[in-house]
């Protein structure tokens, strides 16, 4: 899946369609390449007017994957503290928020180069994880795991308190492997393949004009670019989302 913002040129007539040039942020599923694409109402939403189409594009498949993961699958609640790894990157600086604008405690890893930044964000606990370890602050009722590794996943169960949920989506295939491990630690462990999601969109749109959620952009690269583009992504260290412009 993959997400864009464009203007719509034209549509078919459905109950959640808009008129034509009406400027949307989407997600699109495929493994056609970049080109030009259809999408379906249910995968749209009207962009946030605050941002433009480079900050649009970058927020419809991170936010979704930082939604599902910790509404649907980790069902964080007010008052619960969640632990967020790789928390400034295009997924995690986007959970940071969303935690914040549910009322939970949020703590984050981060290399402390980027922590000036999360704390702007809302995070309330910040770990270097070149330095600290994680699994000295006080227990959590959910981690959002972008690593990955046996390393985090076994720290991460020891972090989580008891009836707690573990949320995995770095590889969703190995979590069978993992519930075993969990349930000494009398955790739940879960996954999020990431769906569309017109409501949530519209949801996410709002508090983006209330300026309650904002994207981080890395850096931005013309299509001809797109192999640097992925060696910057793939490199894990980024600060936000790297965005392909056409």
């Amino acid at each position: 899946m993959w997400s864009s913002a464009h203007t719509l040129i034209a549509s078919i007539s459905t109950p959640t369609s808009c008129p034509n040039g009406v400027r949307l942020y989407s997600t699109f599923g495929g493994t056609l390449g970049y080109r030009s694409r259809c999408t379906r109402p249910a995968r749209s939403a009207r962009k946030p007017a605050r941002l433009d189409h480079v900050g649009a594009a970058a927020l419809p498949l991170a936010v979704l994957t930082a939604w599902q993961s910790l509404v649907e699958a980790g069902n964080l609640r007010a008052g619960q503290r969640v632990l967020v790894h790789a928390a400034a990157g295009g997924v995690g600086h986007l959970a940071v928020q969303l935690a914040k604008s549910l009322g939970a405690h949020v703590v984050g890893t981060a290399g402390a180069g980027k922590h000036e930044l999360l704390r702007d964000l809302g995070a309330d606990e910040l770990i270097d994880y070149r330095t600290e370890d994680f699994t000295t602050v006080e227990p959590v009722d959910v981690v959002l795991d972008l690593i990955g590794g046996d390393d985090y996943v076994e720290r991460s169960l020891r972090v989580l308190k008891r009836g707690g949920t573990y949320v995995s989506v770095v590889n969703p295939f190995v979590l069978d492997e993992v519930r075993p491990r969990a349930e000494p630690f009398g955790v739940r462990v879960e996954t999020v393949m990431v769906t569309a999601d017109h409501a949530v969109l519209e949801h996410v749109a709002a508090l983006v004009d209330k300026g309650e959620l904002r994207v981080v952009v890395a850096e931005t690269f013309p299509l001809e670019d797109v192999g640097k583009a992925h060696e910057l992504g793939e490199a894990g260290r980024t600060t936000g989302k790297v965005v392909l412009t056409v």
